[in-house]
Protein backbone atom coordinates (compact mmCIF):
# COMPACT_ATOMS: atom_id res chain seq x y z
CA UNK A 1 0.00 0.00 0.00
CA UNK A 2 0.94 3.83 -0.17
CA UNK A 3 0.79 5.48 3.31
CA UNK A 4 2.05 8.81 5.13
CA UNK A 5 4.44 7.28 7.24
CA UNK A 6 6.00 9.47 10.28
CA UNK A 7 9.06 8.23 11.44
CA UNK A 8 9.81 11.13 13.29
CA UNK A 9 8.43 14.15 14.30
CA UNK A 10 8.44 17.24 11.72
CA UNK A 11 8.08 20.88 11.67
CA UNK A 12 4.99 21.15 9.17
CA UNK A 13 3.13 19.21 6.92
CA UNK A 14 5.50 20.13 4.21
CA UNK A 15 8.23 17.57 5.52
CA UNK A 16 5.46 14.45 4.78
CA UNK A 17 6.30 12.35 2.37
CA UNK A 18 4.21 9.03 0.88
CA UNK A 19 5.94 5.87 1.34
CA UNK A 20 5.36 2.13 -0.14
CA UNK A 21 4.14 -0.07 2.59
CA UNK A 22 3.17 -3.60 3.24
CA UNK A 23 -0.55 -3.88 3.28
CA UNK A 24 -1.81 -3.73 7.21
CA UNK A 25 -2.42 -7.57 8.43
CA UNK A 26 -5.64 -7.35 10.51
CA UNK A 27 -6.40 -8.69 13.87
CA UNK A 28 -9.16 -11.55 13.77
CA UNK A 29 -11.71 -8.91 15.05
CA UNK A 30 -10.32 -6.08 12.73
CA UNK A 31 -11.60 -5.11 8.82
CA UNK A 32 -9.05 -4.24 6.32
CA UNK A 33 -10.38 -1.39 4.25
CA UNK A 34 -9.22 0.35 0.85
CA UNK A 35 -9.27 3.88 1.36
CA UNK A 36 -11.04 6.27 -1.40
CA UNK A 37 -11.15 9.11 0.61
CA UNK A 38 -9.39 10.73 3.96
CA UNK A 39 -10.03 13.70 6.09
CA UNK A 40 -7.97 16.39 7.21
CA UNK A 41 -8.35 17.49 11.05
CA UNK A 42 -6.76 19.93 13.25
CA UNK A 43 -5.40 16.84 15.69
CA UNK A 44 -3.48 15.95 12.82
CA UNK A 45 -1.27 19.17 12.74
CA UNK A 46 -0.49 18.72 16.11
CA UNK A 47 0.30 14.63 15.92
CA UNK A 48 2.70 15.12 13.26
CA UNK A 49 4.66 17.58 15.38
CA UNK A 50 4.57 16.15 18.31
CA UNK A 51 2.10 17.87 20.18
CA UNK A 52 -1.17 15.87 20.47
CA UNK A 53 -2.19 13.60 23.62
CA UNK A 54 -2.13 11.08 21.48
CA UNK A 55 1.03 10.12 20.49
CA UNK A 56 1.52 6.89 18.40
CA UNK A 57 4.99 4.88 19.23
CA UNK A 58 7.35 5.21 16.06
CA UNK A 59 6.47 5.00 12.80
CA UNK A 60 2.99 5.41 12.45
CA UNK A 61 0.56 6.55 10.03
CA UNK A 62 -1.10 10.01 9.78
CA UNK A 63 -4.14 10.43 9.54
CA UNK A 64 -7.66 9.20 10.90
CA UNK A 65 -11.11 9.52 9.20
CA UNK A 66 -11.29 7.95 5.88
CA UNK A 67 -14.16 6.04 3.92
CA UNK A 68 -13.80 3.09 1.72
CA UNK A 69 -14.63 -0.65 0.80
CA UNK A 70 -14.46 -3.43 2.85
CA UNK A 71 -11.86 -5.99 1.81
CA UNK A 72 -11.82 -8.50 4.13
CA UNK A 73 -14.09 -8.93 6.94
CA UNK A 74 -13.66 -11.09 10.25
CA UNK A 75 -15.19 -14.36 10.02
CA UNK A 76 -16.49 -13.72 14.20
CA UNK A 77 -16.16 -11.39 16.42
CA UNK A 78 -14.61 -11.87 20.09
CA UNK A 79 -17.66 -11.01 21.62
CA UNK A 80 -19.72 -13.70 19.78
CA UNK A 81 -21.60 -11.49 17.23
CA UNK A 82 -21.96 -11.75 13.68
CA UNK A 83 -19.90 -9.21 11.77
CA UNK A 84 -22.16 -6.22 10.21
CA UNK A 85 -19.77 -5.73 7.48
CA UNK A 86 -19.23 -7.62 4.47
CA UNK A 87 -16.65 -7.69 1.48
CA UNK A 88 -17.55 -4.94 -0.89
CA UNK A 89 -19.58 -3.15 1.65
CA UNK A 90 -18.56 0.63 1.49
CA UNK A 91 -18.07 1.94 5.02
CA UNK A 92 -16.61 5.51 6.53
CA UNK A 93 -14.71 5.59 9.87
CA UNK A 94 -11.82 7.20 11.33
CA UNK A 95 -8.91 5.27 13.37
CA UNK A 96 -5.21 5.81 13.64
CA UNK A 97 -3.55 5.25 9.91
CA UNK A 98 -6.19 7.15 7.36
CA UNK A 99 -3.23 8.62 5.25
CA UNK A 100 -3.11 5.47 3.36
CA UNK A 101 -4.29 3.30 0.74
CA UNK A 102 -5.49 0.67 2.95
CA UNK A 103 -6.54 0.89 6.58
CA UNK A 104 -7.18 -1.93 9.46
CA UNK A 105 -10.11 -0.88 11.49
CA UNK A 106 -12.46 -2.46 14.06
CA UNK A 107 -16.03 -2.32 13.68
CA UNK A 108 -16.77 0.21 16.42
CA UNK A 109 -14.54 2.28 14.78
CA UNK A 110 -17.15 2.04 11.39
CA UNK A 111 -20.59 2.93 9.86
CA UNK A 112 -21.81 2.42 6.38
CA UNK A 113 -21.78 5.12 3.47
CA UNK A 114 -25.14 6.45 4.10
CA UNK A 115 -27.58 5.49 0.56
CA UNK A 116 -27.00 7.75 -2.51
CA UNK A 117 -23.71 9.25 -0.61
CA UNK A 118 -20.42 9.79 -2.06
CA UNK A 119 -16.97 8.25 -0.83
CA UNK A 120 -15.89 11.99 -0.28
CA UNK A 121 -18.96 13.03 1.01
CA UNK A 122 -19.04 10.29 3.65
CA UNK A 123 -15.25 10.47 4.66
CA UNK A 124 -15.95 14.30 6.39
CA UNK A 125 -19.00 12.63 8.63
CA UNK A 126 -17.28 10.52 11.63
CA UNK A 127 -16.31 13.27 14.05
CA UNK A 128 -18.60 16.38 13.19
CA UNK A 129 -22.04 14.65 12.62
CA UNK A 130 -22.42 12.78 15.70
CA UNK A 131 -20.33 15.77 17.62
CA UNK A 132 -23.36 17.93 16.44
CA UNK A 133 -25.75 16.09 16.67
CA UNK A 134 -25.26 15.13 20.71
CA UNK A 135 -24.37 18.55 21.34
CA UNK A 136 -27.69 19.87 19.76
CA UNK A 137 -30.03 17.40 20.43
CA UNK A 138 -28.51 15.02 23.91
CA UNK A 139 -27.24 17.54 25.71
CA UNK A 140 -29.60 21.14 24.79
CA UNK A 141 -32.45 19.89 23.56
CA UNK A 142 -32.89 21.36 20.68
CA UNK A 143 -36.54 21.68 19.81
CA UNK A 144 -38.91 23.88 16.86
CA UNK A 145 -39.30 27.34 17.54
CA UNK A 146 -35.79 27.58 19.28
CA UNK A 147 -33.13 30.32 18.09
CA UNK A 148 -29.59 28.67 17.75
CA UNK A 149 -26.54 30.22 17.77
CA UNK A 150 -23.79 28.74 15.81
CA UNK A 151 -20.52 29.44 16.07
CA UNK A 152 -17.91 29.31 13.29
CA UNK A 153 -20.69 28.13 11.80
CA UNK A 154 -19.11 27.61 8.24
CA UNK A 155 -16.27 25.06 10.00
CA UNK A 156 -17.22 21.27 10.14
CA UNK A 157 -18.68 20.86 13.15
CA UNK A 158 -20.14 24.11 12.57
CA UNK A 159 -22.11 23.02 9.37
CA UNK A 160 -23.46 19.71 10.87
CA UNK A 161 -24.79 22.01 13.73
CA UNK A 162 -26.41 24.09 11.33
CA UNK A 163 -28.31 21.01 9.69
CA UNK A 164 -29.27 19.65 12.64
CA UNK A 165 -30.50 22.94 14.24
CA UNK A 166 -32.44 23.41 11.14
CA UNK A 167 -33.78 19.96 10.81
CA UNK A 168 -35.42 20.52 14.09
CA UNK A 169 -37.59 23.27 13.15
CA UNK A 170 -34.95 25.79 14.81
CA UNK A 171 -33.78 29.60 13.73
CA UNK A 172 -30.39 29.64 12.99
CA UNK A 173 -28.26 32.49 13.22
CA UNK A 174 -24.35 31.76 12.28
CA UNK A 175 -21.13 33.50 12.91
CA UNK A 176 -17.89 33.38 10.93
CA UNK A 177 -15.01 36.18 9.95
CA UNK A 178 -15.51 36.28 6.15
CA UNK A 179 -18.16 37.15 3.97
CA UNK A 180 -17.49 34.07 2.04
CA UNK A 181 -17.85 31.57 5.04
CA UNK A 182 -21.44 33.33 6.06
CA UNK A 183 -22.45 32.83 2.87
CA UNK A 184 -21.96 29.11 2.81
CA UNK A 185 -23.70 28.58 6.06
CA UNK A 186 -26.52 30.44 5.09
CA UNK A 187 -26.37 27.69 1.39
CA UNK A 188 -26.13 25.25 4.78
CA UNK A 189 -29.75 26.28 6.07
CA UNK A 190 -28.72 29.44 8.07
CA UNK A 191 -31.19 31.80 8.38
CA UNK A 192 -29.10 35.06 9.42
CA UNK A 193 -25.27 35.45 9.28
CA UNK A 194 -23.42 38.08 11.89
CA UNK A 195 -19.39 38.70 11.52
CA UNK A 196 -17.95 38.00 15.13
CA UNK A 197 -15.05 39.97 14.04
CA UNK A 198 -17.31 43.00 15.06
CA UNK A 199 -17.58 44.08 18.48
CA UNK A 200 -20.62 44.71 19.04
CA UNK A 201 -21.72 41.10 17.23
CA UNK A 202 -23.94 39.76 20.57
CA UNK A 203 -25.96 43.41 20.35
CA UNK A 204 -27.11 42.32 16.62
CA UNK A 205 -27.54 38.53 17.39
CA UNK A 206 -29.87 39.67 20.30
CA UNK A 207 -31.74 42.13 17.57
CA UNK A 208 -32.73 38.99 15.65
CA UNK A 209 -34.17 37.44 18.37
CA UNK A 210 -38.59 37.65 18.91
CA UNK A 211 -38.43 41.57 20.74
CA UNK A 212 -34.93 41.22 21.43
CA UNK A 213 -34.97 38.36 23.87
CA UNK A 214 -31.79 36.48 22.67
CA UNK A 215 -31.26 33.09 21.74
CA UNK A 216 -31.93 29.53 23.37
CA UNK A 217 -29.07 27.52 22.34
CA UNK A 218 -25.55 28.99 21.52
CA UNK A 219 -23.32 26.51 20.12
CA UNK A 220 -19.90 27.38 20.38
CA UNK A 221 -16.46 25.17 19.26
CA UNK A 222 -14.47 28.48 19.84
CA UNK A 223 -14.44 29.72 23.11
CA UNK A 224 -16.81 32.28 22.62
CA UNK A 225 -19.23 31.22 25.89
CA UNK A 226 -18.47 34.37 28.06
CA UNK A 227 -19.46 36.78 24.86
CA UNK A 228 -22.49 34.70 24.03
CA UNK A 229 -23.71 35.30 27.77
CA UNK A 230 -24.97 38.90 26.61
CA UNK A 231 -27.11 37.36 23.72
CA UNK A 232 -29.00 34.48 25.28
CA UNK A 233 -32.15 34.37 26.62
CA UNK A 234 -33.67 33.60 30.14
CA UNK A 235 -33.02 29.67 30.27
CA UNK A 236 -30.68 29.68 27.60
CA UNK A 237 -28.10 26.65 26.74
CA UNK A 238 -24.51 27.57 26.41
CA UNK A 239 -22.68 24.60 24.69
CA UNK A 240 -18.72 24.15 25.26
CA UNK A 241 -18.14 22.14 22.00
CA UNK A 242 -14.05 23.13 22.11
CA UNK A 243 -11.63 26.03 22.67
CA UNK A 244 -10.09 26.55 18.66
CA UNK A 245 -9.44 30.43 19.23
CA UNK A 246 -6.66 28.94 21.72
CA UNK A 247 -7.34 30.26 25.05
CA UNK A 248 -9.58 28.49 27.71
CA UNK A 249 -11.97 31.10 29.02
CA UNK A 250 -13.03 31.63 32.33
CA UNK A 251 -16.25 32.40 33.48
CA UNK A 252 -18.38 34.90 35.49
CA UNK A 253 -20.55 32.46 37.74
CA UNK A 254 -23.05 35.35 38.73
CA UNK A 255 -24.31 35.88 35.01
CA UNK A 256 -24.95 32.32 34.84
CA UNK A 257 -27.34 32.79 37.70
CA UNK A 258 -29.32 35.80 36.73
CA UNK A 259 -29.62 34.25 33.32
CA UNK A 260 -30.76 31.18 34.45
CA UNK A 261 -29.09 29.66 32.01
CA UNK A 262 -27.06 26.21 31.74
CA UNK A 263 -23.53 25.98 30.46
CA UNK A 264 -23.34 22.25 29.22
CA UNK A 265 -20.40 20.65 28.04
CA UNK A 266 -20.15 18.30 25.61
CA UNK A 267 -17.10 15.31 25.36
CA UNK A 268 -18.29 13.42 22.44
CA UNK A 269 -15.47 11.10 22.23
CA UNK A 270 -15.88 9.49 26.25
CA UNK A 271 -19.77 8.30 25.20
CA UNK A 272 -18.19 5.12 23.95
CA UNK A 273 -16.42 4.67 27.45
CA UNK A 274 -19.32 6.45 29.50
CA UNK A 275 -22.68 5.63 28.13
CA UNK A 276 -22.07 3.26 25.24
CA UNK A 277 -26.44 2.61 24.97
CA UNK A 278 -26.30 7.09 23.46
CA UNK A 279 -23.49 6.65 21.11
CA UNK A 280 -26.24 3.97 18.79
CA UNK A 281 -28.87 6.63 19.45
CA UNK A 282 -27.05 9.93 18.19
CA UNK A 283 -26.17 7.70 15.47
CA UNK A 284 -29.57 6.44 14.58
CA UNK A 285 -31.16 9.87 14.21
CA UNK A 286 -28.49 11.31 12.44
CA UNK A 287 -28.77 8.64 10.23
CA UNK A 288 -32.67 9.41 9.95
CA UNK A 289 -31.74 13.06 9.07
CA UNK A 290 -29.05 11.73 5.88
CA UNK A 291 -31.52 9.42 4.43
CA UNK A 292 -34.53 11.57 4.08
CA UNK A 293 -32.39 14.62 2.83
CA UNK A 294 -31.86 16.72 6.27
CA UNK A 295 -28.34 16.34 6.19
CA UNK A 296 -25.40 16.40 3.58
CA UNK A 297 -22.25 16.74 3.18
CA UNK A 298 -19.78 18.85 4.31
CA UNK A 299 -16.72 19.05 2.31
CA UNK A 300 -15.07 22.08 1.34
CA UNK A 301 -14.88 22.25 -2.33
CA UNK A 302 -13.43 25.31 -3.18
CA UNK A 303 -10.32 23.37 -4.27
CA UNK A 304 -9.80 19.90 -5.13
CA UNK A 305 -7.06 17.91 -3.10
CA UNK A 306 -6.57 14.39 -4.77
CA UNK A 307 -3.72 11.62 -4.04
CA UNK A 308 -2.14 11.33 -0.68
CA UNK A 309 0.66 13.70 -1.70
CA UNK A 310 -1.88 16.54 -2.06
CA UNK A 311 -1.88 15.80 1.72
CA UNK A 312 0.39 18.24 2.94
CA UNK A 313 -1.53 20.92 0.98
CA UNK A 314 -4.65 20.19 2.17
CA UNK A 315 -3.33 19.78 5.91
CA UNK A 316 -1.97 23.37 4.92
CA UNK A 317 -4.88 25.10 3.97
CA UNK A 318 -6.85 23.54 6.99
CA UNK A 319 -4.00 25.33 9.23
CA UNK A 320 -4.50 28.45 7.78
CA UNK A 321 -7.80 28.44 8.09
CA UNK A 322 -8.52 28.71 4.59
CA UNK A 323 -11.06 26.35 3.90
CA UNK A 324 -14.75 25.63 5.42
CA UNK A 325 -16.34 22.50 6.40
CA UNK A 326 -14.37 19.24 5.68
CA UNK A 327 -11.08 19.26 3.81
CA UNK A 328 -11.47 15.73 2.40
CA UNK A 329 -8.45 14.30 0.11
CA UNK A 330 -9.48 11.82 -2.66
CA UNK A 331 -7.93 8.66 -2.89
CA UNK A 332 -7.69 7.09 -6.14
CA UNK A 333 -7.13 3.34 -6.57
CA UNK A 334 -6.96 0.81 -9.62
CA UNK A 335 -10.99 -0.36 -10.01
CA UNK A 336 -12.22 2.59 -7.98
CA UNK A 337 -15.55 3.60 -9.04
CA UNK A 338 -17.15 6.76 -7.12
CA UNK A 339 -15.20 9.09 -4.70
Amino acid sequence: MRAIQVTEYVKGPDELRVSNLPDPVPKPNEYLIAIHATAANFFDLLQIRGKYQHQPPFPWISGSEFSGVILKAPTSLSSGKTPKFKVGDNVFGATQGGYATRIAATEDRLRPVPKGWSFFDAAGVFVTGPTSYAGLVTRAGVKEGDYVLVHAAAGGVGLAAVQIAKAFGATVIATAGTQHKLDIAKSFGADFGIDYRQSDWPEKVKKLTPKGRGVDIVYDPVGLIAQSMKCTAWNGRLLVIGFAAGDIEKMATNRILLKNVSVVGLHWGMYATMEPETVEKVWDGLYTLMESGKYRGTCFTDQEFVGLESVPAALKALGARETWGKVVVKVPQEGQSKI
